[in-house]
């Protein structure tokens, strides 16, 4: 009879070839497709030897194949993506980041009819302010997306497009970095966007979202004006609700005049009169009736064509209001568990770290690690072990630590 040692190094022995031959199947067909490629990629406009030198080489990342059905925006609860992606931090950060590029903010302003704390919102919600690109490889991901997964034909125009920019734009392929889905740059335009809608704004001759703030921006504002952004309309606003009001046709496409709202008795949740007259606008219910509750006009289609996510369109709008110096969201979210500030999540890593767990840096972003720690740190504490960094975790981690210091 095999030892129970030796049947495991046989199970491992027979994961470890069978993971081989997965990766090697992958290759070929990556192979394959590339080939079945080319032709394609000549239509659309690239050479072939820009396609030849440009895919030599090139191999498949099947992790991105994971991510594309694990969009934030469509995950995550809304008090948490909401808490992390508009907080006090990002806040002051817009606002010295508007100081410090407001002669460009006004031109593009100017220019393209785009106020700019919602230029400067776009941007601080897609790469905070240029801190955060993203590191994978466009060609590498679209390539892979090209031919795997879902969506194929889509991101086969992507990845058409990124050798277009390489061939055309003269842009060096390290410099094409981005998300897993291929979007790239300060304020994070997809390959087929950037040769649509990008700009030189800063004069240079060259279309540089990557290094050129002004072009970005500039960029940014080119693509709302484009979108139906209407200078003279607010995105919306929040509201209060009577009691009793049918909310059964609420949705940002269900669109009837403000006046019509007004005499429902809904009212601006700040305070002010809700005016607009004879402007369309949609009642958006992101948590519900008993959360938040926004009126949105075209302006928030808008937003919402940039990444085609309620959720994210509300971060952008919220985060402009905030940015002119508005306050945070009047209603609170209806959870008895509130999600974390950026801030609150560093500190729920460094409290893991603390107690042992390897997180990596505290850096505020709740990836895998964080989460497997907290699961495991969530059932030492006798709470249920989600993995979710929520208010509950930080509090229970702060007390945990503070029982064992000394008094």
């Amino acid at each position: 009879m095999k030892s129970l040692l030796a049947t495991a190094l046989s199970g491992a022995a027979l994961t470890l070839l069978t993971g081989a031959a997965q990766t090697a199947q992958a290759a070929d067909s990556f192979a394959a497709c590339l080939s079945q490629l080319r032709g394609p990629a000549l239509k659309a406009g690239v050479s072939g030897a820009t396609f030849d030198t440009h895919t030599s080489g090139l191999a498949p990342d099947m992790a991105v194949i994971g991510l594309l059905d694990a969009q934030p925006e469509f995950k995550t609860p809304i008090w948490d993506y909401m808490a992390g992606l508009v907080d006090d931090e990002r806040v002051a950060d817009g606002q010295a980041g508007m100081a410090r590029w407001q002669a460009e903010l006004d031109r593009a302003a100017s220019r393209y009819g785009v106020d700019p704390a919602t230029i400067a919102a776009v941007w601080g919600v897609e790469s905070n302010f240029g801190r955060t690109l993203g590191g994978r490889p466009l060609l590498t991901s679209l390539s892979t997306l090209s031919c795997f997964g879902r969506r194929q034909a889509y991101f086969r125009g992507e990845f058409f497009a990124t050798l277009k920019i390489i061939q055309d734009e003269h842009i060096a392929p390290d410099r094409l970095v981005g998300s897993w889905a291929g979007a790239f740059g300060q304020t994070q335009f997809m390959p087929s966007t950037y040769l649509r809608l990008a700009v030189d704004f800063d004069g240079d001759g060259r279309r540089d979202l990557v290094d050129s703030v002004p072009d970005a921006l500039a960029s940014t504002a080119n693509f709302l004006k484009r979108a139906g952004w209407n200078p003279a309309l607010a995105w919306g606003y929040e509201v209060r609700l009577p009691a009793g009001l049918d909310t059964a046709g609420s949705g940002r496409k269900n669109k009837r005049p403000m006046s019509s709202w007004a005499r429902q008795g809904v009212t601006r949740a700040d305070g002010q009169p809700l005016t607009g007259g004879d402007t369309p606008a949609g009642l958006l219910l992101p948590a519900g009736r008993n959360g938040p509750a926004f009126l949105v006009t075209r302006n928030f289609d808008a937003l919402y064509s940039y990444n085609a996510a309620e959720s994210y369109a509300l971060a952008i709008a919220h985060l402009s209001d905030r940015l002119r110096g508005g306050g945070p969201l009047a209603q609170a979210w209806p959870t008895d568990d509130p999600g974390l500030s950026r801030a609150e999540r560093r500190e729920l890593q460094r409290l893991l770290i603390a107690k042992g767990y390897d997180v990596g840096e505290p850096d505020g972003m709740i990836g895998t690690r964080t989460r497997q720690a907290l699961q495991a740190a969530q059932r030492e504490l006798g709470l249920p072990a989600d993995g979710r960094a929520g208010q509950k975790a930080l509090k229970a981690l702060k007390a945990s630590a503070a029982a064992k210091t000394p008094g």
